[in-house]
């Protein structure tokens, strides 16, 4: 067993790389379907238009953000460059209550043109 001195040095170290930003965070990794979120969707939305009025519009007065972002449902959302427009990933209990998010949560959000939903198969590699 090393010294308990040994530890000193490697702890700063990583005190200083939290205190720098290096390390942003730590994370617990749950079991989806431990928790009833095992149904996961990929989502891409495209906006009716790529016009500067159109993309302000979505972005700031239909607030996508606020919309999508705070529900628990939502495990990641990305806005994008080029097509598609937006990614989001959901995690859910089954294709009913996938079908309940996207009727009262995505599909009222104005300027939204097109949403295409993909079932995961089977995660290969999933997010670090």
């Amino acid at each position: 067993m090393p010294p308990a001195r040994a530890t000193g040095p490697c702890l700063r170290r990583v005190q200083r790389l939290e205190a720098d930003g290096v390390i942003r965070g730590y994370r617990a990794v749950i079991d989806a379907a431990a928790v009833g979120r095992s149904f996961e969707v990929l989502i891409d939305l495209t906006l009716a238009s790529q016009d500067a009025e159109t993309v302000e519009r979505f972005e700031r007065f239909e607030r996508f953000e606020q919309t999508l972002a705070p529900a628990e449902e939502v495990l990641e959302l990305r806005r994008l460059f080029g097509s598609p427009d937006c990614f989001v990933r959901v995690a859910v209990g089954d294709l009913a209550v996938y079908e309940t998010f996207l009727g009262t949560r995505v599909m009222t959000i104005p300027r939204v043109k097109n949403v295409t939903s993909y079932f995961t198969m089977k995660t290969v590699k999933p997010a670090s």
